[in-house]
């Protein structure tokens, strides 16, 4: 008898432990506003858009955040030039998933002359 209560008890703190989950599941939704799903396709995008970013051999984008919430992506950082700027936002929108770009980079002076 030992050996079944045993089992037993342990299947019921299994399925407490799952209850317990599944009750604070919604809860975590409304304090984030994102589903999981939702969670997951803007880690996607945000991904993707790095890749695409770092790939691209016509600028240095290896410095530019990327933050994707409900299909928005924020762009943050610093660049060498508008050009650069404006290509990681031309880059961004090709990504599928993409609704809108916040642009937020910051262009450098690198190109100051010297004294």
């Amino acid at each position: 008898m030992g050996v079944s209560s045993t089992v037993a008890s342990s299947t019921v703190r299994v399925v407490v432990a799952l209850l317990l989950v599944v009750a604070f599941l919604p809860g975590c939704r409304s304090m984030t506003g994102r589903s999981a799903g939702r969670y997951i396709d803007d880690k996607t995008i945000s991904a993707e858009v790095k890749a695409k970013l770092v790939r691209d051999k016509t600028t240095n984008l290896t410095r530019v955040g990327v933050t994707t919430v409900n299909g928005i992506v924020h762009l943050d950082g610093a660049v060498d030039s508008v050009n650069d700027k404006t290509r990681a936002e031309e880059i961004t929108r090709t990504v599928n998933g993409v609704t809108n770009v916040v642009n937020n980079l910051q262009v450098t002076s690198s190109s100051a002359s010297p004294r």
